[in-house]
């Protein structure tokens, strides 16, 4: 039955720390596993020239600034695309912009701008579209859906 008194860490997963500073014959003698002489070889002397290298690797980086959002910025496409691409009754999504290359592979939204003119009759499902774009589809009898 599992109990406090019972439960253990898994196997290998506890590791014996290394004892220096036990004479040689532990392996681990003289100077203790801390390599010659020198600024390293004392106490704080390996960190201080971290700490110094690490100030020089920061000052060598050039200054990023900015903001990177997550969310993901819509793909712009025109109407013009839309009439010299699609026919008339086809509907529009996002799939169908991709695969006719209008919107790249890895874009996961779309907006339908109003550059541009339209004259057939098509329909916008799952793309969103600026008030001037619905306009133009609704005008020549189009229909856009949310």
């Amino acid at each position: 039955m599992l109990q406090p008194h019972t439960i253990k860490p898994a196997r290998g997963s506890k590791k014996n720390p290394k004892k220096v500073g036990r004479g040689n014959a532990s392996g681990h003698g003289t100077s203790s596993t801390r390599g010659g002489k020198g600024q390293t070889a004392r106490s704080g002397g390996a960190r201080g020239l971290k700490i110094k290298a690490f100030k020089k690797m920061l000052l060598s980086t050039p200054k990023l600034r900015g903001f990177k959002a997550l969310t993901h910025k819509p793909s712009e496409v025109y109407l013009s695309d839309l009439e010299t691409n699609f026919s008339a009754g086809d509907i529009v999504t996002v799939e169908a912009l991709r695969e006719k290359n209008i919107i790249g592979s890895s874009v996961r939204a779309a907006k339908i701008v109003s550059t541009g003119e339209l004259t057939k009759k098509i329909i916008i499902s799952g793309v969103t579209a600026t008030q001037g774009a619905v306009e133009k589809i609704k005008a020549v009898g189009g229909e856009v859906k949310a």
